[in-house]
């Protein structure tokens, strides 16, 4: 029987708070990688490298790069509050 299912790494979208207290959305393959490079590397965003250490507080799996990208907009897009109660939802 065929699998028609993409193969393929999962995508992450995620969310992270930095020091100074503001939060960060991007996508990855590698939650822990991607949170080392904000943390230590030079490939981490340059948003978060003036705001280091972060730390990881939401994430979400999605199948595949372009629906991780259309829910990274739309996250990005919500007000505070909303992505705030929306981390305080997993605790």
């Amino acid at each position: 029987m065929a699998n028609n299912a993409p193969q393929g790494p999962a995508w992450y979208v995620y969310i992270v708070r930095c020091a100074d207290d503001t939060l960060y959305t991007g996508i990855t393959t590698d939650l822990q990688r991607r949170v080392d490079e904000h943390n230590h590397g030079v490939a981490g965003a340059k948003y978060t490298r003036a705001r280091r250490p972060v730390e990881i507080v939401y994430h979400e799996c999605v199948p595949s790069r372009s629906q991780a990208s259309r829910r990274e907009y739309q996250i990005k897009q919500m007000r505070l509050a909303s992505k705030l109660k929306m981390i305080s939802n997993l605790e």
